[in-house]
């Protein structure tokens, strides 16, 4: 799957987002609105990684979905 069936289903898999980053609460995922810099960014503030950290992750979670 490609970010972009991600982004268009955005309703559908961001509770599966938020489910795998707890910290992240319904507002932020709002914000994301499927796009996927911004969910990198979050997981970026929230948990204190690193940008590509929180890339490595948003792709690690993409692979499994």
């Amino acid at each position: 799957m490609n970010w972009d069936q991600i982004a268009g289903n955005w309703k559908e898999y961001k509770g599966k987002a938020q489910s795998h980053w707890g910290k992240l609460t319904d507002d932020d995922m709002d914000r994301v609105e499927g796009r996927r810099t911004e969910l990198a960014g979050l997981i970026q503030q929230k948990y204190g990684k690193t940008k590509e950290e929180a890339e490595k992750e948003v792709d690690a979670w993409l692979e499994k979905h």
